[in-house]
C-alpha cells in the first residue's frame, strides 16, 4: 500500500475543504485534486494545485481582457495553431504542481527535466521508509541487443524469480544496515546525511514538482515514448490522464501534433518528395545515415 490510513485520512480531510475564488477552475481536475493515483508497487502521483485552463492559453495568445468571447471551436482552432507552430509562451501561462512518490532511480531520470521547481523529501532531516520498487516478472528483461538504453526479451520465470530475490535481499540488507547506522543505542548513531549513502536506488523518495504546461508536455512527449523506460513511462501515463482532465483542448492538440507526430529533416523531406513523385529511392546518395534512413522508413511503415 503506497499510503497509510492516516495519510489517506489527511488527504480526505483536505479534499473536504472548499474555497471561494474568482480564478478559473476546471471541474474534471477539481474532482482529481489531492487524490493519489497509484503507480508501480508503492508509488503515487497526485495533483495538489494548478493555475489556468484552456481559456488562459487563448487569453494570453490574444492578449485579451477577459477569458474570451469567441466560440469554443475558435478557441480550439487557435490552440491547435499554437501547438502546430510550436508557440510555447501561451502554454507557459498555465502551471501545475504534483506530489510524487517514486523510486530514486526514476527520480534521477526525472530531474533531467530542469524547467521545473522541485522540493524533495530530505534524508538529511528525516528517515526514509522501508519501501523499495521491485519489478513485476513481465518487466524483468535482459539487455537489448540493439538499444544500449533499453530492454530485450523477458527473462525466463526461474531467472526472473532469482533476480527478484537478489533485488529484494539487497534492499532489505542495506536498509537493515541503514537502521543500524542510525540507532544510537544499539548501532552507531551516525548522522542521517551519512547513513543514507548505502541505500539502494530502488528505495522510494518523494517530492513536490511544479512546472508549466509547455514543459509538462515536453516531459510527456519524451517519457510517453515506447522507448522510454517503463518505470518513468508509468508515471507519464497517469500525468497524461491529468492533462486531458485539466486542459482537454490542449491535450487533444498535443496528441495530434506532438505525441502522434514525427519530424523529418530537410534531407528526409527531399527523399519523401522523390518517393511521392514515383521514384524508387535507395539510401546511397540521399545524404542520410543508415540510422536516419531506418528511422524514416520505420515512421513511414510502422507495421513493417
Amino acid at each position: 500500500m503506497s499510503l497509510t490510513e492516516d495519510q489517506r485520512a489527511e488527504i480526505a480531510a483536505h479534499g473536504r475543504e472548499s474555497f471561494s475564488t474568482r480564478r478559473p477552475t476546471v471541474a474534471a481536475l477539481e474532482a482529481m485534486l489531492y487524490q493519489p493515483l497509484e503507480v508501480l508497487d508503492h508509488g503515487f502521483l497526485r495533483v495538489v494545485d494548478y493555475m489556468g485552463d484552456d481559456s488562459a492559453i487563448v487569453q494570453a495568445a490574444r492578449v485579451s481582457y477577459g477569458r474570451g468571447t469567441r466560440r469554443v471551436s475558435e478557441d480550439a482552432g487557435l490552440i491547435r495553431y499554437l501547438m502546430r507552430h510550436r508557440h510555447s509562451s501561451p502554454f507557459e501561462m498555465c502551471e501545475i504542481k504534483f506530489h510524487v512518490k517514486l523510486p530514486i532511480f526514476v527520480a534521477r531520470q526525472w530531474i533531467r527535466h530542469r524547467m521545473a521547481s522541485v522540493n524533495e523529501y530530505s534524508a538529511r532531516y528525516s528517515i526514509l521508509d522501508s519501501e523499495f520498487y521491485l519489478p513485476a516478472p513481465e518487466h524483468m528483461a535482459a539487455q537489448s541487443e540493439v538499444n544500449r538504453q533499453g530492454r530485450g526479451d523477458v527473462l525466463p520465470p526461474d531467472a526472473a524469480s532469482e533476480v527478484l530475490d537478489i533485488l529484494r535481499g539487497d534492499a532489505l540488507r542495506t536498509y537493515g544496515n541503514y537502521e543500524r547506522l542510525l540507532d544510537k543505542d544499539e548501532g552507531f548513531g551516525l548522522a542521517r546525511e551519512l547513513a543514507r549513502v548505502n541505500l539502494t536506488l530502488n528505495t522510494y523518495t518523494q517530492w513536490y514538482w511544479k512546472t508549466d504546461l509547455h514543459n509538462l508536455m515536453h516531459f510527456l512527449a519524451l517519457r510517453l515514448d515506447p522507448h522510454a523506460q517503463y518505470e518513468i513511462r508509468a508515471y507519464a501515463e497517469e500525468m497524461l490522464a491529468v492533462l486531458h482532465a485539466w486542459v482537454p483542448q490542449t491535450a487533444a492538440a498535443f496528441e495530434e501534433y506532438r505525441r502522434g507526430a514525427v519530424t523529418f529533416s530537410a534531407s528526409m523531406m527531399a527523399v519523401l518528395r522523390r518517393m511521392l513523385a514515383g521514384e524508387t529511392v535507395v539510401r546511397e546518395g540521399t545524404g542520410l545515415s543508415q540510422r536516419e534512413w531506418d528511422e524514416m522508413m520505420a515512421s513511414l511503415n510502422p507495421s513493417a
